[in-house]
């Protein structure tokens, strides 16, 4: 098989790309199309593919990429996709909206329907300064339809939570098949038994509004605990809301974030993730995660023994949950939480991707009837 792998935009090594990783191990003759492509922010399995990116690369590059939204169809439909029989596009930002040809299988792994124009657009455009609020109003109409009309361009898709796949049965109208991503469970271990964990909270992540980090700090600014943010991203007014015990790091390196992972009391995660490898990576470190009960965190902390949930997205209800949690610190076994975390490992992913794929692949093969 000619295999093409279609992803939104290559600027780092985040979730998504750890996807594109696994596929590219299970076709590595594969090509890789792409919007944009910083190559010193790639890693070097991504490198050794061939790379074709769109006419964006030249007019805006990696540095202006997310101002462009409105011209990324027509950047996405001009690539010749012609004798490739399998395609795969990596769906966050648009991808799926490339044109395949008629004897191409398309498989979509969509991590997440294009967030801001849909579920999270209000919050997107508040947080816009008033030229890009113009523009967004104008452009997010036009962009919610081509993004449903794609959607038929795409013969199968798989989603990474099935929170994921509820919201492409909302938008799309169509049936998504679930493989949650996967964690390297080699790169965390839990603290040796002679150590012991820090006095401190732990936020950890880009910050943005979504995220809901001002809860955790306002929860921890009234209980007087120790809180760590990491993460780039920080507003002077989430600052203000915190305390003398809120410490922000900033961005860190891999080994920091690591280290922290380990040493925490636990993971703080107060907003809804589509997915949230963070708190998978928490866990393998062999720390819990007190999470609000909606989004991936359903999918991936088991209440009571891998973490607590709290219902409300609140500051009251994320201070309650604290208490119940230093109540109950010592039934929470790091063992048990880096095996928990085990069954999402990257080894895994690749296993069930790849069946379900090759599954895909037979029933379109299959003919009618």
């Amino acid at each position: 098989m000619k295999v093409a792998l279609v992803h939104y935009w290559l600027v780092g090594m985040r979730g998504g790309e750890k996807v594109l990783e696994v596929l590219c191990d299970l076709y590595p003759d594969a090509d890789i199309f792409t919007l944009v492509c910083d190559a010193s922010a790639i890693s070097e399995k991504l490198k050794r593919h061939r790379i074709t990116t769109s006419f964006l690369q030249k007019i805006g590059g990696v540095r202006h990429y997310q101002k462009m939204l409105p011209l990324m169809p027509y950047a996405l439909e001009s690539f010749d996709l012609t004798g490739y029989d399998l395609i795969i596009s990596s769906e966050s930002g648009p991808a799926k909206g490339i044109i395949p040809g008629p004897d191409a299988t398309h498989i979509c792994f969509c991590h997440s329907p294009m967030r801001y124009i849909w579920d999270l657009y209000p919050q997107y455009r508040a947080a816009a300064g008033p030229i890009t609020r113009l523009l967004m109003s104008l452009a997010a109409p036009s962009l919610r339809q081509w993004d449903v009309s794609t959607s038929h361009r795409v013969d199968h898709f798989i989603a990474n939570s099935a929170y994921v796949a509820k919201r492409i049965e909302r938008y799309y109208r169509r049936t998504a098949h679930v493989v949650h991503p996967p964690v390297n469970l080699a790169r965390f271990a839990p603290l040796a038994p002679s150590e012991e964990p820090g006095d401190y909270y732990l936020c950890a992540g880009q910050i943005t509004p979504y995220k809901k980090i001002e809860i955790a700090v306002e929860a921890c600014t009234r209980l007087g605990r120790r809180l760590v943010v990491i993460g780039s991203g920080a507003s002077p007014a989430l600052r203000q809301l915190a305390g003398p015990t809120v410490e922000f790091l900033g961005a860190v390196d891999d080994a920091t974030m690591t280290r922290h992972f380990s040493l925490c009391k636990a993971l703080l995660f107060p907003g809804v993730e589509d997915f949230g490898i963070v708190p998978l990576e928490v866990m393998a470190s062999g720390r819990p995660v007190i999470a609000y009960a909606k989004g991936g965190a359903l999918e991936t902390v088991v209440d009571g023994r891998t973490g607590l949930f709290f219902h409300e997205q609140t500051t009251g209800a994320m201070v309650d949950a604290i208490g119940r949690f230093e109540a109950a610190a010592a039934s929470f076994r790091s063992d048990v939480l880096h095996a928990h975390a085990g069954t999402f490992d990257t080894a895994v992913f690749k296993a069930k991707l790849a069946e379900r794929i090759d599954s895909l692949l037979a029933i379109q093969q299959c003919p009618a009837g």
